[in-house]
């Protein structure tokens, strides 16, 4: 009997594997050859927009010129504007493009772009474009527009199934994200392309951060999209995309919302938006800095870079020591125990740490709460001061600003920290290990005394609202609600289900995947 049950599982085990071996060479990626390596076009005078963005920067030689993007509606409303006043280039690059409203109206702003001469180049992660083949295909069929796709999968109708034969290269992820004009301004931070990033949805809405910059970062970020467009996880749309033979696809995408009060009110909220203004005027408030961009090399793609090498390392080299004070905003947060240890020496030294993260009922990600969870008690005796950003309405939701870190919102998207009052991140990088060694990440280093502050003062006096603290008591843990004067012992959100759910998570080795 068990030699029979051995030679069976034998058997099943080879034949897996030969399924796996035969689906990896049925659905290959095809070969690139020939394949011709744009570099980024010279910055470019021409332009009422460009001219005034120039003139400044020549006043603040060698400095960048940064001006935060906590809102939704006006971080959407920075990219269209760019876009529709681009003279010479556009370089986009993103994790997630949804195919919806504002997916839609920023793809018709690219294609219009390259009809009027503008070189478009557009570089997305393939797991973050669902149903958008089409559309896609439409705008790289354009003579001056380009699409590229990082780690791309070769099952289009079913791409999710090619995970099961090729999972550890579809399980490294380009996070990337960075939106640059003319070789002049740029926009970079934690938001992807879609309506729950731009205060478009109602359903869901993400409190986010991006920042704006011109100056001396901006060719740093142009060099840098050159790198990965030439990366070898990199591949042409053309050779991916299913074939289009179709009508404009992007245009019938958006007819789709032609009768959508939805669009109406978005749009002549946008109308009023007083970035746009100033970006058309020339007179955009603009804070100068010295900055460093951080960024993964794009082979990581490949699992080909040395830990020293990964942004995660070089980014806290960069930071140096930190003297007093730790403010940190990230949705996804798994320290693992190399972060625990990381917090316990800062406390140990009298650094202050304070961390905001999703409470489980605002993180979309079950497993991602359950890698939190399992380390928040240990976190809390090092010191840690943890917050969970409260489950909202988007519905109700008003358009209000949330210090430095976004709208407020239903979920928490930001990811972005303060040091000791000086400097300030923001970019893609999350506090967990899936941003440390599997996905590619971006972002800025900013020597700035007031973005820091600002985010130190938003955790002194801002987060009563919006958060729940916890805290460690003798018989358990406690999340306080500060503004309503209340305090719970049982997890806000933490259904019998949910709970056995994360229990069973936490106990399985699937932490760096997380």
């Amino acid at each position: 009997m068990v030699m029979a049950f051995v030679t069976n599982l034998i058997g099943l085990i080879a034949c897996v594997v030969l399924a796996i071996f035969l689906a990896r060479w049925a659905f290959a990626l095809p070969r690139v050859t020939h394949r011709t390596n744009s570099t980024a076009l010279p910055p470019n005078g021409d332009g009422a927009l460009a001219q005034a963005l120039a003139t400044r920067s020549t006043a603040h030689d060698g400095k960048t010129g940064f001006c935060p993007l906590p809102d939704g509606k006006d971080a959407f409303a920075a990219r269209m504007v760019l876009a529709d006043t681009a003279v010479s280039s556009i370089d986009a690059q993103y994790y997630i493009w949804r195919g919806d409203m504002t997916g839609y109206l920023l793809l018709d702003a690219l294609l219009r772009a390259a009809q009027r001469g503008v070189r478009v180049r557009l570089l997305l992660d393939d797991n973050g474009i669902s149903g958008l083949d089409g559309p896609l295909s439409t705008l790289n069929a354009h003579p001056n527009a380009e699409v590229r796709l990082y780690n791309p999968f070769t099952l289009r109708r079913f791409k999710l199934l090619s995970y099961t034969f090729d999972f550890f290269r579809l399980n490294r992820r380009m996070h990337n994200k960075s939106f640059t004009v003319d070789g002049r301004v740029t926009i970079m931070g934690g938001r992807n392309i879609g309506d729950e990033y731009f205060g478009a949805s109602a359903s869901r809405l993400f409190l986010d951060l991006d920042v704006l910059a011109v100056g001396q970062i901006v060719p740093r970020v142009s060099a840098d999209f050159d790198r990965y467009w030439a990366a070898p996880p990199v591949h042409p749309a053309g050779l991916i995309l299913r074939k289009w033979e179709g009508p404009d696809a992007i245009a019938a995408g958006l007819r789709r919302f032609d009768d959508a009060p939805q669009l109406r009110d978005y749009g002549e909220t946008l109308r009023h938006s007083d970035i746009v203004t100033a970006l058309k005027q020339g007179t955009l408030d603009l804070e100068w800095a010295d900055a460093l961009l951080v960024s993964d090399d794009p082979i990581k793609g490949q699992g080909a870079v040395p830990r020293e090498d990964l942004l995660a390392t070089r980014l806290m080299q960069a930071v140096g020591k930190i003297e007093t004070k730790f403010d940190g905003v990230t949705p996804y947060f798994v320290p693992g125990a190399a972060g625990v240890s990381a917090f316990t020496t800062l406390g140990a030294r009298g650094v202050r740490v304070r961390m905001m993260t999703n409470a489980l009922n605002s993180n979309d990600v079950l497993a991602v709460h359950a890698g939190y969870a399992k380390r928040r008690v240990a976190m809390l005796k090092a010191g840690v001061k943890l917050f969970e950003l409260r489950a909202q309405s988007a519905q109700t939701t008003p358009r209000r600003k949330m210090g430095p870190f976004g709208s407020s919102g239903s979920a928490l998207h930001a990811k972005t920290f303060a040091v000791d009052g000086a400097r300030v991140f923001v970019g893609s990088f999350n506090f967990d290990p899936r941003s440390a060694t599997l996905n590619t990440e971006m972002g800025l280093l900013i020597d700035s005394s007031n973005m820091a502050q600002a985010m130190h003062d938003a955790f002194d006096h801002g987060l009563d609202d919006i958060a729940w603290r916890v805290e460690r008591r003798p018989l358990g843990l406690v999340w306080i609600d500060a503004a309503a004067n209340t305090q719970t012992r049982h997890e806000p959100g933490a259904t019998l289900g949910k709970r056995i759910a994360l229990g069973i998570v936490a106990r399985l080795p699937i932490e760096w995947l997380l």
